[in-house]
């Protein structure tokens, strides 16, 4: 078997990506030595001890970073600043921090100012997921395949952006490089404006008079069960996204809404032409992704 990629791997939170990291190093054994979890919640690291899915779970974050290769932040965006203000100390010289966060430009905001000198930074974000969360939500093939976007910013040490390249590699992943902002711009209308629309469809729906509501469940086709997939998606997670990628979502979102609006109008007047070009650049969207076997 190749030498572990690294010594002792942190993982700082266990739902679906950090769980679902934490098997395929268990899994491999070539990306880790040991593996560490660490989870804010005693039902959670209680759940990561009975899936035996790490081969140590750390209550205390500043001790679960203690003598780690590389620490993997796999917590809420909104929660990155307070986890790296009492990591940062702990962190030994020469340790890799990278996260799987949804959004990169806050990620460089929140944990580059509190980065002791000599630990590198190389945020990531695996375009992987489910509408599940939790330790046992994870499993070993979720990142087969997809695309995980590295976003270093210039200067980054190469043997640590590398390093994080071949962890992704071995979980399955391609790997992409951008620019965070590009980063943020491209999610905002990739994942964060359907997710944005899926939660608005579902809120809308549940506040209809109650019988036409039932109706709704009842009857619900493939196009509203696809919504309300999303739409189950972490709160917690999901508010922190929007809030964090603020400017870009809202650039898309008014896009959206000026397409919309313009739908809307070819359909009040009747515009089949303008009607079936829209439909039809839906299809050929779809079918890039097929080709791309990312559907």
């Amino acid at each position: 078997m190749a030498e572990p990629l690294f010594g002792r791997l942190c993982l700082l939170g266990v739902g679906l990506i950090g769980s679902s990291i934490a098997r395929i190093a268990r899994q491999r054994g070539d990306i880790a030595g040991t593996v560490v979890a660490h989870a804010k919640t005693p039902s959670t690291l209680e759940r990561v001890r009975e899936l035996d899915i790490a081969d140590v779970v750390e209550a205390d974050a500043a001790r679960a970073v203690e003598g780690a290769d590389c620490v993997v932040f796999c917590v809420p965006v909104g929660a990155n600043a307070a986890v790296m203000a009492q990591v940062a100390p702990h962190l030994k010289p020469g340790a890799i921090v990278t996260d799987v966060g949804s959004t990169k430009m806050s990620v460089v905001r929140d944990l580059g100012p509190l980065l002791p000198k000599g630990v590198h930074l190389v945020p990531g974000h695996p375009m992987a997921g489910t509408e599940f969360s939790g330790p046992d939500a994870g499993f070993p093939e979720l990142f087969q395949g997809r695309y995980t976007i590295l976003t270093p910013l210039p200067g980054t040490d190469p043997a640590a952006v590398e390093a994080v390249r071949e962890l992704w590699r071995r979980c399955g992943s391609m790997i992409e490089t951008m620019d965070p902002a590009t980063h943020d711009k491209v999610v905002a209308i990739v994942s964060h404006l359907p997710h944005l629309l899926a939660f608005t469809i579902c809120s809308t729906a549940d506040d209809l008079a109650e019988e036409t509501k039932e109706a709704v469940l009842k009857f619900a086709a493939s196009g509203f069960r696809d919504f309300t997939r999303i739409a189950a998606s972490d709160p917690t997670m999901w508010r922190d996204v929007f809030l964090n990628n603020r400017e870009a979502l809202l650039e898309m979102l008014a896009r959206f809404t000026e397409d919309a609006q313009a739908l809307g109008r070819a359909v009040r007047w009747g515009e089949a032409g303008f009607i079936e070009d829209r439909i039809q650049r839906g299809r050929k969207i779809r079918k890039g992704l097929i080709e791309r076997k990312q559907a």
